[in-house]
């Protein structure tokens, strides 16, 4: 479908361009920004629109590019807990049935594991920290994780972790502050 297709590349847009902005002004990592909320719930509820109409989209449906921005509007609603737990599940079923990566299901579960405060199978989710990036809880140890993460299509544990610590790191103020604000929206939204 050529206009669902449309539609989700530009929520993808949107999100990546505010993202981008945020990120030169330095808000990004600042709390939730509210611009940002809103750009993530206007995303979801298109979402949930073409969902309610198509079902998860698939490759089949909206090319590859369009799954992959469906994928990210749900990765990245983060203040609708059911909404993307309701992604989980089509994201796991529609990637069973190779319609779409198995990566896909892979970082949207460990998501939504972290927030839970649970541990996370794939190791997608890092924690970036004044001496370097670090994963958050994971399930089991890095060779079943690895081992997991290679099953999807994704890159062993030690190279992710590289690449997410190469950027600019906190210090350690800004680190302990930024935990607490994250668990305090967590809980505020009923991850935990």
């Amino acid at each position: 479908m050529h206009a669902e297709r449309e539609r989700l590349l530009q929520m993808r847009a949107a999100d990546e361009s505010l993202r981008t902005e945020l990120a030169g002004l330095g808000q990004l990592h600042a709390g939730y920004h509210p611009a940002m909320q809103r750009v993530h719930t206007a995303n979801a509820q298109a979402l949930g629109d073409i969902i309610d109409r198509h079902g998860w989209p698939t490759e089949a449906l909206v090319g590859a590019d369009g799954a992959e921005a469906a994928w990210l509007v749900a990765q990245h609603a983060i203040g609708e807990p059911a909404f993307m737990r309701r992604c989980r599940s089509l994201i796991d079923e529609a990637s069973a049935r190779a319609r779409v990566p198995r990566w896909q299901f892979a970082y949207l579960d460990d998501r939504i594991r972290v927030f839970e405060g649970g541990l996370q199978r794939h190791g997608t989710q890092v924690d970036l920290r004044p001496d370097g990036a670090f994963a958050l809880a994971l399930e089991g140890e890095f060779a079943e994780v690895d081992a997991r993460r290679r099953d999807v299509g994704l890159r062993p544990l030690a190279e992710h972790l590289q690449a997410a610590g190469a950027g600019t790191r906190p210090t350690a103020e800004e680190h302990r502050a930024r935990q607490a604000a994250e668990e305090a929206w967590r809980r505020q939204l009923g991850w935990i």
